[in-house]
C-alpha cells in the first residue's frame, strides 16, 4: 500500500485531490485564478466543503474565466449570493470579482499572473521536508510577502494563511510529507 499524507484520511474526494492535484506546480493563469478564488472561499471552512462545491463554483464563476468574472456587476453578485451551490458570503463573492479585475491588471503589467506569482518563490517550488503534519506551517515569509503585495494591488481575501494554502495547492511549495508517495513525484515535476 502506498504511503500518503495523513490529511486526506479516508475521504475519496480529498484522496483524489491529494493524489492528482495538490502540490503540482501550476503555470496556467486560469487554473491559478481558480485556486486563488477557491482558497479565498475556503477561509474559515474545510477544503472538503470547497471540493464538494467546486463544479458549482466553476459554473457560477464562468469556468474561472477571469476576463468574464472581471465584468461581473451588481446583478451578477446578487445572482451569486442566491446560488446555494456555492458559499454565499457577500465579502467573498465581492472579493472574487474585485480579484478578477486586479488579476487582469497584474497580467497586463507582468505578462501573466504566472510570471508574477512565481517570483515569490524565485521561480521554482520550495521543496520542504516535513515528517509530520504538525511541522507544516500556516504561513511563511514568502506567503507574507505575497499577501502584502497582492493587497497593495487591490486583491481581497489574500491574507498570509490564504496565500500559503494557495501556494500549497498551486505547487509553489511542496508540503507533501517526505514519506508520501507524491512527495518525490511532485518534486520531479
Amino acid at each position: 500500500m502506498k504511503k500518503s499524507c495523513d490529511w486526506p484520511a479516508d475521504d475519496p474526494l480529498l484522496i483524489e485531490y491529494h493524489d492528482t492535484e495538490w502540490g503540482v506546480p501550476l503555470h496556467d493563469d486560469r487554473r491559478l485564478f481558480e485556486f486563488l478564488i477557491l482558497d479565498a472561499f475556503q477561509a474559515g471552512l474545510s477544503w472538503t466543503i470547497i471540493l464538494k462545491k467546486r463544479e458549482n463554483f466553476r459554473q457560477a464563476f464562468a469556468d474561472f474565466d477571469y476576463v468574464k468574472v472581471a465584468k461581473f456587476n451588481r446583478r451578477d453578485t446578487n445572482r451569486l449570493l442566491k446560488d446555494a451551490g456555492i458559499i454565499r458570503n457577500r465579502l467573498k463573492v465581492e472579493a472574487a470579482v474585485k480579484n478578477a479585475r486586479a488579476y487582469l491588471e497584474v497580467i497586463e503589467k507582468f505578462g501573466g499572473f504566472d510570471k508574477y506569482i512565481w517570483q515569490f518563490v524565485g521561480g521554482r517550488p520550495i521543496i520542504n521536508n516535513w515528517k509530520t503534519l504538525k511541522e507544516i506551517p500556516a504561513r511563511s515569509a514568502e506567503s507574507d510577502a505575497m499577501s502584502k503585495d497582492l493587497k497593495a494591488r487591490g486583491f481581497g481575501f489574500v491574507g498570509s494563511t490564504i496565500c500559503y494554502a494557495f501556494m500549497q495547492a498551486a505547487g509553489l511549495v511542496n508540503d507533501h510529507l517526505v514519506r508520501c508517495f507524491r512527495y518525490t513525484e511532485v518534486s520531479a515535476e
